[in-house]
């Protein structure tokens, strides 16, 4: 681990000083952009990330995204198994850090962690809280089919996500935003967001406000089992699902017992969807696209994927299975 740099200095224009705790690529952005780009306003004496983790189809061990970033820099760095123990609080106060910078760490830090930090612990939330509280904002304001999200930047509490806000920035969702391509917009916008804050704090302008528990929505953990398409479902709903789970878990359905994932797909009849007219899941044409009848609505599939093979076009897919119109998916 090394030695904890020496105590802050009593400049008020020094750097603040610290601990970065995080895991996903999202983090290791910000934790990036806090090292380059906020090296005037904080200094990163140590980080703190989730344990590795077996990825891959070898299921070999590796260190998260976040771990990566602090050996690229040489930071200390802590991988606790546990952190409901008396070391880990008292490893992170013999840094003797100013701030706790929390994103995406993964685990609810007890107020013995909390209370580590001279001034405070700050938190970087990719939702605009209170909407959205817990482990997947991101693919939670897709699959609501929200106009806009955000990040919040808020003082920690050990309430999960429910900590006084200090900073909000907000950004359109794209009629076409996948789950990766809103984490990379975000990532961008909380590096920005959490630099704003702590110019603030510097300048003594940074100011909170409770959140309205009124207005707060909770999103839980994504599993591999909530991709699976139930095609009872509306069009528009599938349709959001196969953008939030994009690179995962995937969105998927079966065809004759075997998993095929989806892509990308869109609405074929958005403006004014008919009543079904068979089951849902069935097959209900092969050109121009290969399109699915929902609970409401038909999906044209536009991408699809069998396990083990390459990427291809609904349609593409439809002529080498043979498929025919009366055939069905997730049966």
């Amino acid at each position: 681990m090394g030695n904890p740099p020496p105590p802050h200095s009593s400049d008020p224009q020094a750097p603040f000083r610290a601990i970065f705790l995080g895991t996903p690529a999202l983090a290791a952005h910000v934790l990036e952009r806090l090292i380059g780009d906020g090296a005037g306003l904080v200094r990163i004496i140590a980080v703190v990330t989730r344990p590795d983790q077996p990825r891959g189809r070898g299921l070999k061990y590796e260190p998260s995204e976040v771990a990566a970033v602090a050996d690229h820099f040489q930071l200390p760095l802590l991988k606790p198994t546990r952190i409901r123990t008396a070391e880990f609080p008292a490893q992170l106060r013999a840094f003797a850090p100013d701030l706790l910078i929390v994103v995406a760490y993964g685990r609810i830090l007890p107020a013995e962690v909390l209370q580590a930090a001279r001034l405070m612990p700050i938190n970087l939330h990719a939702s605009l809280l209170p909407r959205h509280r817990g482990a997947s904002p991101i693919e939670a304001a897709i699959l609501a089919g929200d106009a806009t999200t955000g990040v919040t930047v808020m003082r920690m509490t050990e309430r999960m996500d429910a900590g006084p806000i200090l900073l909000q920035r907000e950004l359109d969702l794209a009629p076409d935003e996948t789950q990766r391509t809103l984490k990379d917009r975000l990532a961008d916008l909380g590096a920005r967001a959490m630099l704003e804050a702590l110019d603030l704090l510097r300048c003594g302008r940074l100011t909170e406000r409770p959140q309205d528990e009124s207005r707060a929505t909770y999103v839980k953990p994504i599993k591999k089992e909530d991709a699976r398409i139930d095609w009872r479902a509306d069009a528009a709903s599938i349709e959001r699902m196969v953008r939030a789970y994009d690179p995962w878990p995937v969105a998927r359905t079966s065809i004759d017992g075997t998993d095929l994932m989806l892509w990308k797909a869109q609405l074929s009849d958005a403006t004014n969807p008919p009543a079904p007219a068979c089951p849902p899941g069935t097959i209900t044409a092969l050109r121009p696209m290969l399109t699915v009848q929902c609970g409401i609505g038909t999906l044209a599939l536009l991408e699809v994927q069998l396990g083990g093979r390459r990427r291809i076009s609904g349609a593409d897919f439809a002529r080498g299975r043979r498929l025919a119109p009366g055939s069905r998916l997730g049966t």
